[in-house]
């Protein structure tokens, strides 16, 4: 042994291990304070509006000065563990008697019990009483705030005017570190979750992105007879549908079909091509959140994607633009449409239009498998264009990470069915 125990234990050192165990007390209180304040929920606020109790109102008026609250509470520990330190020294030193490495004993034994005691047990508690323990400590802190006011109110105002000039050089936050704190967030639900981060990438994504492809643009050509435009709106089930002269490229406007209706029982000779209006021509690599504001601003619901050339790339509408954020919408019209079949646990058949996020998801593969390989491509069809860099035929196969790619079927040269064998789960 490196000290001497001294086995006599006199009144004066007792007399201050008590008022030493009494400002760990304190120190304890403080912790469990600021736990217990600083973790009121919402709920947890109105339940204390409603309440009429003393305590209630205490905890109320606390939190109606949080900065002072947060100042008086730190205040106060601070100067409680200062005391605790010195006292502890002194009463370490009447009652042993150390030889070498002094500094480092009383250091690690106070630290240690300051850390237990007065910090993270009385957080432990705090946790499942945050209410009760803000009631009790209420009334308490009113008084300590009164008596420190002084040092309360230095603190706040120093720190107030360092935080407004951190504030002002470092107000800019990028998309990537909102995006890395949704992320992170481990509280709400996942469909919580979803929806931040749907909020966090609107504005950076592309209007290209979420846009439906010319390919599966429902139209009608500006030729057609009145019967003929009744029968693709029958099919289509749409409420606005585009307008085109000769070729999709040339979309002339747009036809509503709540316009058609005081005119459904005219004849075949109805001049149905007066009621189209302009259409509303967007770039594909205009910004999601910019459209929507076009649409707001410009009272419309759809609008025509086109690439730099003029030509037709597809179509958006403002149900599409929200279902980024708040997921799909489904109405009673939709009918549910399946873009894949398992035949057997690794081995599936999709559509080539299927977005590669949806194929991913269904095979429970990770978001970010193919992206050092799919370029540009959205659709299962574009990656394995990606991956062959030439038209595919029926029977051609494909492989990459892990997962084989076999073309089943094609419409013209179009990829229409694809089936995709997790080679990994063999």
């Amino acid at each position: 042994m490196d000290f001497v125990t001294y086995l006599g234990c006199p009144p004066q050192a007792i007399f201050k291990m008590a008022v030493a165990l009494l400002l760990i007390m304190m120190s304890a209180m403080m912790s469990a304070s600021e736990a217990a304040f600083f973790s009121l929920s919402p709920a947890d606020m109105r339940r204390l509006r409603r309440s009429d109790s003393m305590a209630s109102d205490a905890v109320l008026r606390l939190l109606g000065k949080p900065d002072m609250l947060l100042a008086t509470i730190l205040v106060v520990n601070n100067m409680v563990n200062i005391a605790i330190v010195v006292l502890s020294t002194d009463i370490i030193n009447t009652m042993f008697e150390f030889r070498r490495f002094e500094f480092l004993i009383h250091s690690v034994l106070v630290t240690f019990l300051l850390l237990l005691f007065g910090e993270i047990l009385p957080k432990v508690f705090v946790q499942s009483a945050n209410i009760g323990v803000a009631k009790a400590f209420a009334q308490p802190l009113l008084v300590l705030r009164w008596l420190c006011y002084p040092l309360s109110y230095v603190l706040v105002r120093t720190s107030g005017r360092i935080g407004d000039k951190v504030t002002q050089h470092n107000s800019d936050i990028s998309i990537e570190d909102l995006a890395d704190a949704v992320d992170m967030t481990t509280t709400g639900s996942t469909e919580e979750q979803k929806i931040l981060s749907g909020i966090v990438n609107f504005a950076s994504r592309e209007v290209e992105e979420i846009m439906r492809p010319r390919m599966d643009i429902v139209a009608v050509e500006q030729t057609m007879s009145f019967e003929e435009v009744k029968q693709v709106i029958i099919r289509s089930g749409y409420s606005r549908l585009p307008v085109y002269a000769d070729s999709i490229d040339n979309i002339k406007g747009t036809l509503f079909v709540k316009d058609l209706i005081e005119h459904a029982k005219r004849g075949n000779d109805f001049g149905w091509q007066s009621l189209i209006r302009e259409p509303y021509m967007v770039p594909m690599h205009k910004k999601i959140n910019a459209v929507l504001e076009d649409f707001q601003s410009d009272k419309v619901h759809m609008a025509i994607i086109v690439d730099e050339y003029g030509a037709t790339q597809g179509l958006v509408t403002l149900e599409d633009i929200l279902e980024e954020v708040v997921g799909e919408i489904s109405d009673e019209s939709d009918v549910e449409e399946s873009f894949y079949h398992r035949l057997n646990e690794n081995t599936y058949i999709f559509e080539g239009k299927t977005h590669i996020v949806d194929m991913l998801r269904v095979l429970n593969l990770d978001d970010e498998l193919f992206e050092d390989v799919q370029g540009r491509a959205e659709t299962i069809a574009g990656l394995m264009l990606e991956l062959n860099r030439n038209f595919l035929k029926k029977g051609d196969e494909l492989e990459s990470h892990g997962v084989r790619f076999i073309v089943t079927a094609l419409e013209g040269r179009r990829i229409d069915k694809i089936k995709i064998i997790l080679r990994s789960n063999e």
